[in-house]
């Protein structure tokens, strides 16, 4: 079928753009040829060594694209045909397994964490199973989801963050019409979490950022829908939140900082009795400091885990974007092809000449 252009990780910060035959297809799998694929945080991590990676490894999972050659079976279970549009789900489902069949199929037992799109190393045939290339291999397990008419490749890409602050802001913790909540850092799943939480009919919600770097973040937040936005290195986020609520503190937090160990003790003192804490956010072997363990029993505070994000939740994302009830075209933005993507990674570590932009994207065809 030709050749495939991708920029595959060898190892810490050692990222090189290779070429790949494109494979044929079977029946029941396919190729995409990719668009554009966002960036995620753990994508500047993995370049870092932050995160361990199988290298060498093609990275990107939040992919989207078009249907290049597509199998019979496999057209009929996705219902897709040559020239779709589709994002794709990172994980992979063999949908018989007891977890796939209740639906969380993060734990699918034949793949689990170890197929996850993007992670997947290159000694695999065919390769090509991630979002920083020209073509992208679709395994017969693969989740594919059709991207609505009328949204870009670039902005159907917010799929992948929206769906995590759908998921993680209201789904989770089961966040109500009329709920005070407020979310802990202003990345893009903390600004997608503010458009979740207020199309859930959210009455308040308050977004916390750090530091100088952060200030053009929570201007964004008030411009999606935040009520109130605290710079934590200069207020106390849990007062500020009861003067601006007449003393209410918050029914629903979402964590989705990044290395910042004092979000959680923040979080359990934002937290109303019988409220819900969301962790999301990582900070490896930090601990939590200042935290005050005794008001999780005072407060009667739910506390829960959020690993992942399902396709389900990931079709409401798009048809939310198609609705352009908010405005991410605020989003600053930058768009890569696959020469220039250590620099966007760099970038998107805080590493950069300048601040990152809130949405990157790596478009292949650059």
């Amino acid at each position: 079928m030709g050749d495939a252009t991708a920029a595959v990780l060898h190892g810490v910060e050692d990222l090189r753009v290779e070429n790949y035959e494109v494979p044929e297809v079977g029946l029941d799998d396919a190729i995409l040829r990719v668009e554009a694929c966002g960036l995620c945080g753990t994508d500047h991590e993995l370049y870092t060594g932050h995160i361990p990676a199988p290298y060498p490894v093609v990275p990107g999972h939040e992919t989207v694209g078009v249907i290049e050659a597509v199998g019979e079976k496999a057209a009929e279970k996705w219902q897709v045909g040559i020239g779709d549009r589709v994002a794709i789900e990172c994980w992979q489902s063999c949908g018989t397994c007891d977890p796939c069949r209740a639906g969380i199929y993060r734990r699918c037992t034949r793949h689990g964490m170890t197929d996850i799109y993007g992670m997947i190393p290159t000694a695999r045939e065919p390769s090509l199973f991630g979002g920083y290339a020209t073509h992208h291999y679709l395994s017969p397990d693969s989740l594919v989801l059709p991207v609505p008419e009328g949204l870009s490749a670039v902005e159907a890409t917010l799929f992948n963050p929206l769906g995590a602050g759908i998921k993680w802001g209201v789904e989770v913790p089961k966040t109500q019409e009329g709920d005070f909540v407020a979310i802990l850092g202003p990345g893009i799943r903390g600004l997608c979490a503010v458009v979740a939480t207020r199309d859930a009919g959210a009455a308040f919600v308050a977004v916390t950022g750090y530091g100088p770097n952060d200030h053009p973040r929570l201007e964004l937040a008030l411009a999606m829908g935040a009520d109130l936005v605290v710079d934590v290195a200069e207020e106390d986020p849990a007062r500020k939140f009861r003067d601006a609520t007449g003393g209410r503190l918050a029914d629903v937090v979402v964590d989705v900082t990044a290395n910042a160990p004092t979000a959680f003790g923040q979080a359990v003192r934002l937290s109303a009795v019988d409220g819900t804490i969301v962790l999301a956010g990582v900070r490896g072997q930090k601990g939590a400091p200042d935290l005050h363990t005794d008001a999780i029993i005072w407060k009667e505070i739910t506390v829960k885990g959020a690993l992942g994000v399902d396709a389900p939740v990931y079709r409401k994302a798009l048809e939310l974007l198609a609705a352009r009830a908010f405005p991410f075209e605020l989003f600053s933005r930058r768009e890569v092809g696959l020469g220039d993507v250590s620099e966007l990674l760099t970038s998107m570590a805080g590493k950069g000449s300048e601040p990152p932009p809130v949405h990157g994207v790596i478009v292949p065809e650059l």
